[in-house]
Formats: C-alpha cells, structure tokens, sequence
C-alpha cells in the first residue's frame, strides 16, 4: 500500500459499452481497461489463458481506493484542527485590536479635551 497514491492517481477511469451480443440495449458501463492498468501496475489485472490482460482485479482496486480516502479523511481532519486553531487565534487578534482601537480613541479623546 505504500505506493497506492501513485498507482491511484495514475489509473484513467472510462465509459465504455459492451458489445451488442453481450448488452444490446447498450448501457454505458464505468471501468478501467486492463491493458491501461497492466502499464501502471501489473498485480491489479488477471491474464486470459494465453497471457494476455483479461480483467481488472477491482477487489484490488477498492481496497487501495480505501486505503486513500481514510489517508485523505486524516489530513483533512487535521487541516480542520489547524483551522480551528487559526480561527480562534484570529478572534482572539480581532478582540485585541479591538480593545487598542478603542484605548487609542479614548487616548486621542483626552488629549483633544487637554488641549481645549
């Protein structure tokens, strides 16, 4: 599974449709074509009888599909911790400035009210 981003990234989903003898009614299927999945990683694909890629072994697939969304879920769990915390820090640095704005023009207040 260590390399299952790369190999993930590199598959190239297709529509496609089955021949009329097996589907006549020619509903569009979603997959992966074996021969393209052979180039980026040959353990996902099972050969026919003469060597040839016949099929993708998609249980394969789902599994590192698996593998990337819960290693997805984590960093975005941790990015929304990361944004929690800015979030409290940028309310704590709107409440400062705040509360110096406000000084400033009581500051400013007296020394207009000393002067006249």
């Amino acid at each position: 599974m260590e390399k299952a981003s790369e190999t993930v990234l590199a598959l190239k989903p297709v529509t496609f449709h089955h021949k009329r003898q097996i589907d006549p009614k020619g509903t569009p299927q979603f997959g992966l074509v074996a021969e393209e999945v052979e180039k980026v990683n040959p353990d996902l694909i099972t050969r026919d009888a003469n060597g040839k890629p016949y099929t993708v072994r998609y249980d394969a697939v789902n599994a590192m599909l698996l593998n990337e969304f819960l290693k997805e879920h984590r960093t975005v769990q941790e990015q929304q911790k990361e944004i929690d915390v800015l979030k409290t820090e940028l309310q704590e640095q709107g409440a400062l400035i705040q509360k110096v704005s406000a000084q400033l023009a009581t500051d400013e207040s007296v020394r207009l009210a000393d002067l006249n």
